[in-house]
């Protein structure tokens, strides 16, 4: 299945980039973690618990990027496990800058099995571009807040 997401930011790139590189940031923004510690080799594993549509449990997770070209390109790879089933994704992020900010492109080949896949691509679909949007929306709120704390 592939999914494409976009974002626009209201902040340059290199301080979107350098935020999506944040653990807190990254903690703070995705929907329902209830844990997120850095693993060996630039791993981090994380558990969030989710409950959008026909998609309930907890998962644990294996998310890392390689690939970096700061500050507009990296691939994120990610591995996951929960009651309703499995995903694997890996995702290409790529950082436009569109005047005074920035468009983040999400172009994903998500495979998924169990219940998930059950469901359909097209429900799928839809449960994943949800997730993407809470997150960016949570992301950029955090990166406002962290701005808002170290500037005088």
């Amino acid at each position: 299945m592939n999914i494409d997401y976009t974002y626009s930011f209201d902040l340059p790139r290199e301080i979107v980039w350098k935020y999506l590189q944040d653990k807190e940031v990254l903690r703070n923004s995705l929907p329902g973690c209830k844990s997120f510690e850095e693993g060996d080799n630039g791993v981090y594993h994380a558990e969030m618990g989710l409950s959008v549509g026909p998609v309930r449990g907890l998962f644990t997770s294996e998310v890392k990027q390689v690939n970096q070209q700061p500050p507009s390109f990296y691939r994120l790879l990610v591995k996951g496990k929960g009651k309703p089933g499995e995903i694997d994704a890996i995702a290409n992020m790529q950082l436009d800058e569109n005047g005074d900010g920035v468009t983040v492109s999400c172009s994903a080949e998500v495979q998924v099995t169990g219940i998930l896949a059950s469901i359909g691509q097209r429900v799928m679909g839809g449960v994943a571009k949800v997730i993407l949007g809470q997150f960016f929306k949570a992301a950029e709120k955090e990166m406002k807040k962290q701005l808002s704390e170290t500037t005088p």
